[in-house]
């Protein structure tokens, strides 16, 4: 079983409340915030590079369209397996846009800001392992398989080519710094059983996903994986009920995703809310998009400072 020592944080997306979602810049800024783990969503371009993105889209973050406007599917989306390496890394990042092309965190950082691009996993790696050695600290990462059923159907072997990525960077063994994690239960058992993978796993669950927090649930959970990464909202609707069956059947409990710009209805503030899972819930991590928030609630849990005071 993997031992979790502390309760952590998780920089979702790297600093994403900050500067652009899964950019260099985001994850070294999450990295000074206090982060003990960085998370990369991995999806893969067509030449079977691994990349940091959160959808198997482009046009969501980046300027694909502008760029290369002819190469949209049908369906009118850009899909990051229809390009190699060379043309995503010439793409500009961007904050999120939706569906009509506004943002989707107006207060956020400018979607017109210059000079973010799309990562690879290797560069981001490389970043969190350098910045490990000069600072003595023990960050680690928490890659997403995205989608792993269509890059299965695009022929793009995402999980190999992950565990064979990882295995070059040194992370092997049960207590290797490191979480991956997919909403895909086949996916993680494929890696765990037939590929032998013992790299900590975190099997995500959706807020509409029942089943998977149920007993017979968790328990096969428990055969595959080390936690469970639920929507906060399942937390918050069994009153804690969800970590403590987590915890019976040895499973690390780290919702998403905490925001200071989504905050529940008559939640005062971020700080709050991170305290009653960290504290009143007893959950193991959080994924948050305000890692200094965060970091600032743990220090005070683990020291009894004070929370502030709300403000009018």
């Amino acid at each position: 079983m993997f031992r979790q020592a502390e309760k952590i944080v998780i920089a979702h997306r790297g600093a994403s409340g900050y500067v652009p979602e899964h950019t260099l810049a985001g994850y070294a800024m999450a990295y000074a915030l206090g982060a003990d783990f960085i998370e990369p969503d991995v999806v893969m371009t067509a030449d079977s590079e691994l990349i940091c993105l959160h959808d198997i889209h482009l046009d969501t973050t980046t300027d694909v369209a502008e760029r290369y406007p002819d190469r949209a599917r049908a369906d009118g989306r850009w899909y990051a397996a229809d390009f190699t390496w060379d043309e995503v890394s010439r793409l500009a990042a961007r904050e999120r846009v939706g569906p009509d092309g506004q943002r989707v965190f107006e207060q956020r950082f400018k979607a017109e800001a210059q000079g973010f691009g799309v990562p690879r996993l290797a560069s981001l790696i490389e970043l969190v392992q350098s910045l490990n050695r000069q600072t003595g600290r023990f960050v680690g990462i928490y890659p997403e398989t995205k989608a792993p059923a269509f890059h299965d159907a695009e022929g793009l072997a995402l999980e190999a080519q992950l565990l064979g990525q990882l295995a070059d960077y040194g992370y092997h063994g049960r207590q290797a710094r490191i979480f991956i994690q997919s909403f895909a239960a086949d996916n993680l058992a494929k890696m765990r059983f037939k590929m032998g993978t013992q790299l900590p796993m975190i099997q995500l669950i959706a807020s509409d996903d029942d089943a998977m927090v149920s007993a017979a649930g968790l328990d096969e959970i428990a055969t595959y994986a080390d936690g469970i990464g639920p929507d906060k909202r399942h937390v918050v609707d069994s009153d804690g009920a969800l970590v403590a069956a987590a915890h019976a059947r040895g499973l690390l409990v780290h919702p998403y995703t905490f925001r200071a710009d989504q905050l529940p209805a008559a939640t005062v503030s971020l700080a709050d809310e991170l305290r009653q899972f960290y504290d009143g819930y007893g959950v193991d991590g959080v994924f948050t998009d305000f890692t200094d928030i965060a970091v600032d609630v743990l220090r005070r849990l683990r020291h009894a400072v004070p929370m502030w005071p709300a403000h009018d």
